[in-house]
């Protein structure tokens, strides 16, 4: 049994490194993708991962295989195509935020398939995870859904984080659609406060998460940059802090708060709307913790923190904060 498995885009970051003798820009060749940035995250965090998606049958697609076994994340559902290259993404920093470039026309990611998707690790999970990057195109949107929807049928819990990414939708209308089509089937959502107006046309984080609890959706949390996150179901409202750390990338920081979100519901057995405000307050904590210690680094799977390195902040006096 797999605590969570996720679909969607695996993919080279290549993340500014200094310049060369000539001045020229150096990128350094990271290991990334947002679903399986989260399973990386819950791995370290000593959850059992899997992931379903595909690369390219090359260096890139080796390299990414290798990154996901060497952190304990189960490849069975991973397909390695030699018809299509692994998506590529550039990654530019300014103030440790990040612009993206994508090489994806199409990216490997996108061309998987219904009868690719792996039903065994569908039927033997408790939390599947996706996004919203494997909903930009076909083959890989149907694919999406039709792996949703059979986990859904198997009994797990369905997660969904909408991950914006302008570039890759044909327009902003297109990328609201998309996005939006999929609330239906989700249980727990992670949207970001610069995603609250794309999915429900309210800014309000609190708003825009009630709207969404209203469609469906049993928890919703609202990441607030600096602010820390707020995480609202019908019956408890909780906000909680950022940590205050020294950034060096932000790439994969979202991704590391969710997979310490999803390590929480996963450790614990909480169905996401009966979560506690004490629960949803200790949650929120830790997952906070998750995302202070990967932004003090460069990358993002190679970034995200062991359970070991989050555990002694956490236990720590609140106090001591």
């Amino acid at each position: 049994m797999f605590d969570i498995t996720a679909l969607g885009e695996l993919l080279i970051d290549f993340t500014p490194c200094g310049t060369s003798e000539a001045g020229r820009q150096l990128f350094e060749q990271n290991p990334g993708g947002a679903p399986a940035n989260v399973l990386v995250s819950v791995s370290r965090l000593g959850q059992k991962a899997a992931f379903i998606g595909k690369v390219g049958d090359d260096m890139h697609g080796a390299l990414l295989k290798k990154t996901l076994e060497e952190n304990d994340v189960d490849t069975s559902g991973l397909i390695a195509d030699p018809n299509v290259f692994t998506t590529l993404a550039f990654v530019t920093l300014t103030d440790g935020e990040r612009n993206f470039s994508f090489a994806r026309k199409p990216g490997a990611d996108t061309q998987l398939r219904e009868e690719e998707v792996n039903l065994e690790i569908l039927k033997n999970t408790r939390i599947f995870h996706f996004g919203s990057l494997s909903l930009t195109d076909e083959p890989a949107r149907s694919a999406t859904i039709y792996a949703v929807e059979h986990a859904k049928q198997y009994g797990a819990l369905i997660s969904y984080d909408p991950n914006y990414r302008a570039p890759l939708w044909k327009s902003r209308e297109a990328a609201v659609k998309g996005m939006r089509s999929v609330i239906k089937y989700v249980d727990i959502m992670k949207l970001s406060d610069e995603e609250t107006a794309l999915l429900t046309d309210i800014e309000d984080p609190k708003g825009a998460a009630e709207a969404l609890l209203r469609q469906g959706v049993k928890c919703v949390v609202v990441t607030l940059g600096k602010d820390g996150a707020i995480l609202v179901t019908d019956k408890v409202c909780v906000q909680a802090p950022a940590q205050t750390r020294k950034v060096v990338d932000t790439t994969g920081a979202g991704d590391s708060f969710w997979g310490g979100l999803l390590s929480r519901f996963a450790e614990f057995h909480v169905n996401p709307a009966d979560i506690s405000e004490s629960q949803a307050g200790d949650f929120l904590r830790y997952a906070n913790i998750v995302a202070g210690l990967c932004v003090e680094k460069r990358g993002a799977i190679p970034a995200m923190p062991y359970r070991k390195e989050v555990e002694e902040i956490y236990n720590l006096r609140l106090d001591k904060f």
